[in-house]
């Protein structure tokens, strides 16, 4: 059940990081509340999380998941640059959150 938490967390993660680029630096109201709620339920889901999985474990893979969602969303959404070695990068991020996963 960690891990399901852990996989919000980290979905909120990425819902707030793209929600600041909606908020226009906190002047539109809608964007702002649902960006700070995201960061807010986001960090109390990695707060009941860490109950049972390590810290350092848990911090990598929302970070991770946060990090990977937000880049895959800003080439989609925002024409991002997706080059080989961006895409690349990418990849070992989610070969680092994978052998967290499997050795935690």
């Amino acid at each position: 059940m960690a891990w399901i938490t852990l996989l919000l967390a980290g979905l909120l993660e990425i819902g707030w990081a793209i929600g600041l680029k909606y908020t226009d630096g906190f002047t539109r109201f809608t964007p702002t509340v649902l960006t700070v709620g995201s960061m807010i339920l986001s960090v109390v889901l990695l707060g009941i999380a860490v109950r049972s999985l390590p810290l350092g474990t848990a911090y990598a893979v929302w970070t991770g998941i946060g990090t990977v969602g937000t880049v895959v969303l800003g080439i989609v959404l925002f024409a991002e640059p997706a080059t080989l070695i961006r895409l690349g990068c990418i990849g070992l991020i989610v070969a680092g959150i994978a052998g967290l996963k499997l050795f935690a």
